[in-house]
């Protein structure tokens, strides 16, 4: 999945577009398994999600699949009309696209201009595990509004999600972005988080912080 831009502006982001390959790449194809012609442009891509420029979304998605292998796009932007972006779930039900809204957000915030840039709210990473005969969800997090803190939204049903929230450290890790051994969580199930506490200063500024300890903080349904 990927979004568009149209300039360095990061505010000129916009659109949720979705591809999938199962071939290594050679072909690609759209949710209705239908064949792309490639080159992939906005003409012929497949939306997921119309999403306005000047919506506050950022350039990076992260993925997963249900159990019956259908796909799951998580991200962040503003609705129009409202003032503050929460994170959003894009998903694939019955050959349409849905949208989950996790309107748990109180501070608004704009991104625009370029280069590199100080977010209050990192970039999300979702997994899904099996729970009982359905899929479970999980949405990691780091939002300045919860201390920046290692945090996580889980969810047992996403067509009627009610969110549980939960806070995975006590203390502050900056402005730490989530990553973690997708090797591990494949064969195992198990979410092993890479942790450092880190400062991300505007337009690749750098920050005259100390070395921090990094930790690997592991996770299980």
């Amino acid at each position: 999945s990927w979004v568009w831009r149209e300039s360095p502006d990061v505010a000129s982001n916009h659109d949720l577009c979705y591809a999938k390959s199962i071939d290594g790449g050679n072909t690609w194809q759209n949710s209705q398994n239908e064949i792309y012609q490639l080159p992939i442009t906005a003409a012929n891509a497949e939306y997921a999600l119309k999403i306005p420029q000047n919506s506050e979304l950022i350039n990076q998605t992260s993925m997963t699949v249900d159990a019956e292998g259908n796909p799951l796009i998580a991200t962040y932007w503003r609705d129009q009309g409202e003032t503050i972006p929460q994170y959003h779930i894009v998903y694939l039900a019955d050959k349409n696209w849905h949208v989950a809204k996790l309107d748990f957000r109180k501070i608004p915030f704009s991104l625009s201009g370029g280069g590199t840039k100080k977010i209050p709210i990192s970039r999300p990473q979702i997994i899904s595990y099996k729970f009982g005969k359905t899929s479970g969800f999980a949405l990691i997090f780091r939002d300045i509004e919860r201390g920046n803190k290692v945090s996580m939204a889980i969810c047992k049903d996403i067509r009627n999600a009610k969110w549980i929230y939960k806070d995975l450290t006590n203390e502050s890790v900056g402005d730490w972005e989530p990553s973690f051994d997708t090797q591990l969580w494949k064969h195992k199930k198990q979410l092993s988080l890479f942790v450092q506490k880190v400062e991300q200063v505007d337009g690749e500024g750098k920050a005259n912080n100390l070395p921090t300890k990094i930790q690997v903080l592991n996770w299980v349904p």
